[in-house]
């Protein structure tokens, strides 16, 4: 007991009942939105690097509304909106990892832009020597380096998205901290539920951190 507030509720069982599935969801809903999310985001950084008027714009277009709107936002309308033009509900779970895809691509595109630039222009220069395509280069020499650079910072981009997963709590998706709030509405523990569940993704978090940052050290040495 402490300052009124009473823990012996959380045991194995209701861990395992009530926070594991959630848990696990979170996690999926992160690293589907991390992969796809790359990957969408060097199509776009791509675009935005082709020099081609007409795969610039839509992609600057793209990228800068989606950073300019809150992810909330993106998540409620694609929720509530996706079933009033499609005719049929598309789920709460989905609608999560297409908006978190869709949203996390503008952002990891700036990082992959970013890190293509960083590149010194001599290796450009070198592979268009050895009579390497544009996309040859860009495939062989390029963005191999720049995806070296870029792993400390997509770690970081990473964890922000996972913190960010708890979002789809608005939508009644069953992630983690939905997880806690059930287990507190259920047991009478809605205040204790929702400290452990800062305490959980504090301790996630921070460890992620630490391993990203130990990891950016490797890199450092080995450049």
């Amino acid at each position: 007991m402490m300052l009124g507030l009473d823990f012996s509720f959380f045991t194995a069982e209701v861990f395992r009942g009530y926070i594991l599935q959630g848990m696990y969801f979170s996690f999926a809903l992160t690293a589907v939105a991390t992969l796809g999310g790359i990957l969408f985001g060097t199509v776009l950084a791509l675009m935005r690097l082709s020099g081609v008027k007409a795969l610039e714009l839509p992609a600057a277009v793209y990228v800068n509304g989606m950073r300019s709107i809150p992810l909330l936002m993106v998540l409620l309308w694609f929720f509530l909106m996706v079933p009033l033009i499609t005719g049929r509900p598309i789920g709460a779970e989905t609608s999560a990892v297409i908006t978190f895809i869709a949203f996390e691509a503008a952002y990891f595109s700036e990082i992959v832009r970013a890190g293509i630039q960083s590149i010194p222009r001599g290796q450009v220069y070198a592979g268009q020597a050895l009579g390497m395509s544009y996309a040859q280069n860009m495939r062989l020499v390029i963005l191999p380096q720049a995806f070296r650079n870029m792993i400390p910072v997509f770690l970081t981009q990473t964890i922000i998205l996972f913190q960010d997963t708890s979002l789809v709590y608005i939508i009644t998706a069953h992630d983690m901290l939905h997880g806690f709030t059930v287990a507190g509405n259920n047991l009478s523990h809605p205040r204790e539920s929702y400290i452990l569940a800062a305490v959980f993704y504090f301790v996630i978090c921070f460890t992620l951190s630490w391993l990203v940052k130990r990891l950016q050290q490797k890199i450092a040495i080995i450049r």
